[in-house]
């Protein structure tokens, strides 16, 4: 389980309607006067850092001190966690001081997977509470909040390995809040124990802060440990106390523990606090556990041996991979072939638009094979795009070949594991495509793993990719530590002791039978079977399990007596007596997630859909298809918390290079190597391509600026206005010796009142280099000091001087590469040479990095150093299909728009939607200045900016 970040509170003034709560106090909190003692501390994303101050009696009179707008009196976690069923309660109260009303917002990150369960909170006295409604009847309720003119929150959900709850109200002066959120989740073991992930970040120091983990496992706890990770600051603050079969954790650090130094007003309390634990495993045949009607059986049998593997690793090597993702991949790489077992066989598949193999069958992994292995890897450079239907046909095809041919030890397991950072830009498209065509040419003893790297893969698409083929799937992001990442992954999948598991309940009054299921056992990992019974009918349950070890076939048995928990359970008063009922409907409610999203045809998926449905309004649950409802008792003031949108990329992916192949095309399983490098002169030969990161800024049209923000992974878009032959400075560092500039052309004739303008010429100027690159609609001009070399849009080129690299793509793009971090992407946009009205113009990309100096300007380059941006008070728009919302940055507050803007790489002629907010009147606001302030000169000049 990924951590969750508990909640983040910010605060705004005022801007806009929220809830209108009256004042009166909660009888719960602490007096006022108690409330204020926590030393003055900058809480999380206050604007300007505004404070008041009071008044306070002194031996000279007044003294006026410093407080805090709104104060954090508590901040609370409990977790209580039942035979692997956690229930996490997160509570938080605050007060706010100031004289003026604050919007405070609640959120809140919890784990993907979990399941929100209830929601309250107490404003002044008004109390909020939730229910769960089928997400059109929640729609509607909250339609109707607003029609009757009443305030209306939204909560919104995020996806990448967490989903954000999130809550915002208008506090007036005086008023205390109290919110409370209740969610559930199952512990899933893996490389030998659980873990249970609390992200702590209160923000500040809080007067009372509190964190407990109560665990309860009638299997018996062999181990817990609370590793320190927060860096030796807390040293000594968890307190462990272990039993038999109970445990709990404490976490309470005073005012003056939370604090980062003895006189600092920040708090160090910002990280996770992680718990590990295991169970003890007597029974090779698992432990089943029988109560209310309801069973649960934990597989995970030890002291077996390893069974032979085959595995083939598939890797992406295209051009996104360049730099420190493909070093860590290739050191992770070499890492876990040394863990590869004499009797194991293995080969290696890369690719980009091509496909490679080291092998072209599977070798013994003897110490000759793997060193081998290695150096193959080492060579590695990424470039080009991604061709990954063909690589995983490619995987299956050295598989099923060697499996035909009588190669394999028929009591091996083989596995294929696919790492990759992008979708599919080259060869087959279309995702359902590749996945049909995987499932068609797999065969039922093959289980395919996916490891998804980055924020540009569709995480959804390599989700179903593995779940219907026996394996599963993980996401690792750019920012984390990618060596360590691929093989913590790959341990999870490495030593199968276990095939073909099958689990058997005879007495037919055992119904509804769900499991997380997988073909084999690996080692470390735990297969969970759930399911009802008649407790009328049955006083105990009887299991048999058949498996293939790596000598024997194994036939297991158990019998579990409803009364044995019983007694056990009731003694204990953190024990949760649903927990066999809520791990059944887990595992159910995503056993029916995963086959509908597999579903073959539109009557199988509502059906599907209906169960779904049902399940979560009966276990009172948020899942794609219901929304939890929040509302005051007279039913007036309404939010609604609808479930997380779908796990995809807002944003197209690698640049597109190749053509699309047909459907029914045969993978030629061709080889190319890589046209060389010439210096200075022109080559026609094929270009030695370099596909960009997958989150770039762009400029695209007439002319509309998409800046992406890393940090806030955001995208904000603006258009500029101007008149045709006006220069505009894109990028301007002077310290590297680096300006980017783009002159505008008019289109053909006005519109509507309007004369529409594009980017005609383009200008790079690598000042340290003496080269100049002219970018036009008609072809591309290159001046290295006294020569001058012309290349036409009709040519496939690559040009080098000196660490400055100019490829050309027939018709299609110009990317210049500067050194190893530095690039920039030209697209060539064509239009119909007779059309009344447009013009051919020019976009450009340019990804975001830290090359530049900090004095970089430009429309773009200002953006190179991120500026703190915050998007507030989400809301309904005039127009109903784009929401508004208020932005702070750079010490305004803008209204902007929700819209969709388009990226060009992988569609030259659709176009892929970009989602961002548009923020009007040309960027004024979110640009330094105006934007008549980056009219230059020339196409060269840097931009003078005082």
């Amino acid at each position: 389980m990924k951590g969750f970040k508990c909640f983040l509170i910010c605060f705004f003034l005022l801007e806009a309607q929220a809830f209108e709560i009256p004042t009166d106090e909660l009888s719960e909190f602490a007096e006022y006067g108690d409330l204020l003692e926590p030393a003055p501390g900058k809480f999380q994303f206050v604007p300007d850092n505004r404070r008041y101050q009071r008044s306070l009696p002194g031996e000279s009179g007044e003294v006026r001190e410093d407080v805090d707008q709104v104060t954090l009196y508590s901040y609370k976690v409990q977790s209580t966690i039942t035979s692997r069923v956690a229930n996490t309660m997160i509570q938080s109260k605050l007060v706010n001081n100031s004289p003026q009303p604050q919007n405070v917002v609640f959120d809140v990150e919890i784990p993907k997977g979990a399941f929100i369960s209830n929601f309250s909170m107490t404003v002044g006295g008004m109390t909020f509470t939730s229910s769960i409604k089928e997400k059109t009847v929640g729609q509607t309720l909250y339609a109707q909040a607003r029609a009757k003119g009443k305030t209306a929150g939204l909560v919104r959900s995020k996806t990448f390995d967490m989903e954000s709850f999130q809550t915002e109200v208008n506090v007036p002066p005086g008023a205390k809040v109290q919110f409370e959120l209740h969610y559930e989740e199952v512990k899933w073991r893996k490389l030998g124990s659980y873990e249970h992930r609390i992200h702590l970040q209160p923000g500040r120091l809080a007067k009372h802060l509190e964190v407990n983990v109560w665990i309860v496992e009638p299997q018996g706890l062999r181990f817990l440990h609370v590793p320190d990770t927060f860096e030796g600051h807390f040293d000594g603050v968890p307190v462990i106390s272990k039993g038999h079969q109970k445990a709990h954790v404490s976490f309470k650090p005073t005012v003056a523990q939370q604090r980062k130094c003895s006189n600092c007003s920040e708090t160090a309390v910002d990280g996770q606090l992680l718990v590990m634990y295991d169970v003890n495993r007597e029974e090779k045949a698992g432990e089943l556990e029988v109560f209310n009607g309801y069973f649960i059986h934990f597989f995970a049998p030890e002291n077996l041996e390893p069974i032979p593997k085959n595995i083939l690793f598939v890797i992406d090597v295209s051009g996104s991979m360049w730099g420190v993702k493909m070093k860590q991949t290739v050191e992770a790489m070499k890492t876990i072939l040394d863990d590869l077992h004499a009797e194991d066989q293995f080969s290696v598949v890369d690719f980009n638009h091509n496909i490679r193999t080291w092998r072209n069958d599977l070798v013994s992994a003897t110490k000759t094979q793997v060193a081998d292995a290695k150096r193959y890897i080492e060579k590695i450079q990424p470039n080009g795009g991604t061709n990954i239907n063909e690589a995983l046909l490619r995987a299956i095809f050295i598989l099923n070949e060697a499996n035909n041919l009588g190669l394999l030890d028929p009591n091996s397991v083989s596995l294929i594991i696919l790492v990759s950072d992008g979708d599919p830009t080259v060869g087959e498209l279309k995702l359902s495509k590749i996945q049909k065509n995987v499932k068609k040419n797999i065969q039922d003893n093959i289980s395919l793993f996916s490891l998804g790297i980055g924020f540009d893969v569709d995480y959804d698409f390599l989700k179903r990719l593995s779940n219907e083929n026996r394996g599963l799937a993980q996401r690792i992001y750019g920012n984390q530590d990618t060596a360590s990442q691929l093989k913590k992954f790959y341990n999870q999948v490495s030593t199968p002791l276990l095939r073909n598991v099958q689990f058997n309940y005879p007495d037919t009054s055992v119904t509804d039978i769900t499991q997380n299921n997988f073909p084999s056992y690996f080692e470390g990992s735990e297969i969970v079977v759930a399911g009802r019974f008649d407790p009328d009918k049955l006083k105990q349950i009887q299991s048999i399990i058949t498996a293939t070890s790596a000598n024997t076939e194994l036939v297991l048995e158990t019998l579990a007596q409803m009364d044995d928990l019983e007694e056990f359970l009731s003694k204990d008063k953190h024990a949760d007596p649903n927990f066999t009922k809520k791990l059944w409907a887990y595992l159910t409610i995503n056993q029916l997630l995963a086959e509908r999203s597999l579903a073959s045809t539109e009557v199988a998926k509502k059906k599907i859909t209906k169960t779904i449905l049902q399940m979560s309004l009966e276990h009172h649950i948020v899942t794609p298809f219901t929304a939890m409802v929040i509302e005051n008792d007279a039913g007036d003031e309404r939010m609604l918390a609808d479930s997380p949108p779908q796990d995809r990329s807002c944003c197209g992916g690698s640049l597109y290079y190749g053509e699309k192949v047909p459907p029914t095309s045969i993978p030629s399983w061709a080889n190319p190597s890589p046209a060389p490098v010439v210096s200075m002169q022109l080559a026609a030969s094929p270009v030695l391509e370099s596909t960009p990161p997958p989150h770039v800024m762009r400029v695209e049209n007439d002319p509309h600026f998409i800046i992406y923000l890393p940090k806030s992974q955001m995208n904000i878009c603006f258009n500029i206005d101007s008149e045709p032959g006006r220069i505009l400075n894109l990028v301007s560092d002077p310290e590297s010796g680096i300006s980017v500039n783009g002159q505008l052309i008019g289109a053909k004739k006005f519109q509507n009142g309007k004369l529409r303008t594009y980017f005609g010429k383009l200008g790079l100027y690598i000042q340290n280099k003496d080269v100049k690159i002219e970018i036009s609609t008609e072809n591309i001009t290159l001046h290295h000091g006294s020569r001058t070399s012309v290349l036409s849009w009709s040519d496939t080129a690559h040009v080098a001087y000196q660490r400055v690299v100019i490829s050309v793509k027939k018709e299609k793009t110009v990317t210049v590469t500067v050194g190893k971090d530095m690039f920039f992407s030209v697209l060539l946009h064509r239009v119909w040479k007779k059309h009344p009205v447009n013009v051919d113009f020019l976009g450009i990309y340019i990804p975001p990095t830290s090359t530049f100096s900090p004095k970089t300007h430009g429309l773009i380059g200002q953006f190179m150093h991120e500026p703190r941006v915050q998007i507030f008070n989400e809301r309904l728009g005039t127009d109903p299909e784009k929401p508004e919302a208020s932005m702070e940055v750079k010490g305004h507050t803008l209204t902007v728009t929700r819209g969709l803007q388009k990226d060009y790489r992988t569609d030259t002629v659709f176009g892929t939607d970009v989602p961002c907010w548009f923020v009007h009147n040309s960027g004024k606001g979110f640009i330094d200045g105006r934007y008549k302030d980056y009219f230059v000169p020339q196409l060269f000049s840097f931009l003078k900016w005082s």
